[in-house]
């Protein structure tokens, strides 16, 4: 009897989600500057641009919106890391930008939510 076909990896499901975004993105008018940005902090998804504006970018995607969906999983611990993450990226890459702002798109089922400006970051 034949195995039924194995399912993807987490890491290849968010290989998926990072590429679809990407491409929402880019739709958008966004330019994609870097992906999975990565240091001892953790990881930034997407770094793009908008205008004169940096835009560091998290990808979440869900199945469904069981317990709340992608959206409902970028509380305030992971917008720290986020924050820290980005910081890290500033001062290592230093780009010239206007301003920069952390966006979040959540990918749920076959639904697209971007939210620009998300959160802010005190200090």
């Amino acid at each position: 009897m034949p195995r039924p076909p194995a399912k993807p990896s987490t890491r290849a499901r968010g290989q998926r989600g990072e590429d679809r975004a990407a491409e929402i993105l880019l739709g958008a008018g966004y330019s994609i500057v870097e992906r999975n940005y990565r240091c001892r902090l953790g990881e930034i998804d997407i770094v793009a641009r908008e205008g004169d504006c940096l835009v560091f970018v998290e990808v979440r995607a869900r199945s469904s919106a069981r317990w709340g969906g992608a959206l409902a999983t970028v509380d305030a611990a992971k917008q720290r890391r986020i924050a820290r993450v980005a910081a890290h990226y500033l001062a290592a890459r230093r780009p010239r930008y206007e301003a920069c702002r952390f966006d979040v798109l959540g990918l749920t089922g076959d639904q697209v939510e971007l939210v620009r400006d998300a959160f802010r970051v005190d200090g």
